[in-house]
């Protein structure tokens, strides 16, 4: 049994879950915490994630001398959406020597919007004998990946079709002010406009995803969301909505070949709903429907996604790669080199 020295960049909602999570795990070691938050630097990390304990590993702000002096196996990376905005960060991982696994969504499929970004990270990745991932729960698995997989037992596909529902009043603060909830119609507009709000990113990605994984040779993809508009107050859990204020988002993502669409992905974060699920159709030879009933907890699946991919990123070959890349991951519970 071999350890694996790991750390987590960014201390946030989702890299305190991975950090929290990780250290669950007897066979890895919690060697490194970064995190750009004065309020956080110079803690013990365990106090920062609300452990009864302390750990032992001091939050330190990010550089590439700090990595390089502690040089972890592998680096969980949590901080943000878009590569262009975390590219330097992603870059000092890699000239450190450390692998690193990314929730940055547009990560998990960087070729689409990022193509000269993406090549020179391989390039770097290839040279330090680094392998990047980008991943989470979606994109890189839901929407994307468990589709891909469940064509398996189809002969033939005309269309894969992928949709994701959730209560957003039953999400994080962060997500939610993420979504706009709460603000005017106008006011969402605007910010989405300036990218002060992102709401959901990664419809592109995933559609590029499965269209990957299945050889597709797509002509267009495309992306669209849009508000949803409460016609009623709203109350639920801790939250109120006045009628006519942003309710949450909906949006999706396509991929055609000519004229048609062949793959598509939806996803609806919208506070009040009913119904939680996730579900999946495969048009095809067979005809395939997969449906997740009550939906998947995001901020804890992200978490196992980024731990349970670890020790497949150890074991691959370096450069950048994708979920649709590599082998279909699983709960290691325990991880045994040789």
């Amino acid at each position: 049994m071999k350890n694996v020295r790991f750390a987590v960049y960014g201390v946030g909602p989702i890299g305190s879950l991975i950090a929290r999570y990780g250290l669950e795990r007897d066979w890895m070691e919690l060697v490194g915490a970064y995190d750009i938050d004065p309020a956080k630097i110079g803690k013990d990390i365990g106090d920062v994630i609300g452990l009864s304990e302390k750990i032992g590993v001091v939050i330190e702000k990010p550089s590439r001398d700090v990595l390089k002096s502690v040089k972890p196996d592998i680096v969980l990376h949590a901080t943000g959406s878009f590569l262009d905005r975390v590219y330097e960060q992603i870059l000092d991982i890699v000239k450190a020597g450390s692998d690193v696994i990314s929730t940055c969504e547009t990560l998990s499929y960087p070729y689409y919007r990022y193509p000269e970004l993406a090549s020179k990270l391989n390039l770097e990745a290839k040279k330090n004998n680094s392998t990047i991932l980008g991943v989470g729960i979606n994109p890189g698995f839901l929407l994307d990946l468990l589709p891909a997989i469940l064509t398996t037992s189809c002969i033939k596909v005309e269309k894969v079709i992928a949709r994701r529902i959730i209560d957003a009043s039953k999400r994080r603060e962060s997500f939610r002010k993420k979504i706009g909830l709460g603000l005017d119609i106008d006011t969402f507009n605007q910010e989405i406009e300036k990218g002060k709000l992102t709401a959901h990113v990664g419809y592109a990605e995933s559609v590029c995803l499965i269209s990957d994984a299945l050889k597709l040779r797509l002509d267009r993809v495309y992306e669209r969301q849009e508000a949803v508009i409460a016609d009623k107050e709203i109350k639920k859990e801790n939250l109120v909505i006045q009628s006519g204020k942003v309710r949450g988002v909906r949006g999706y993502g396509a991929g055609l070949i000519g004229e048609k669409e062949i793959v598509r992905v939806e996803f609806f974060a919208v506070a009040g709903i009913e119904e939680e699920l996730e579900e999946i159709i495969i048009e095809g030879t067979p005809r395939i429907i997969w449906r997740s009933i009550g939906g998947t907890p995001g901020d804890v699946a992200t978490a196992a996604v980024v731990l349970n991919y670890v020790p497949i990123v150890l074991d691959s070959e370096p450069g950048l790669t994708t979920v649709t890349r590599l082998k279909a991951p699983s709960c290691s519970i325990s991880y045994l080199s040789g």
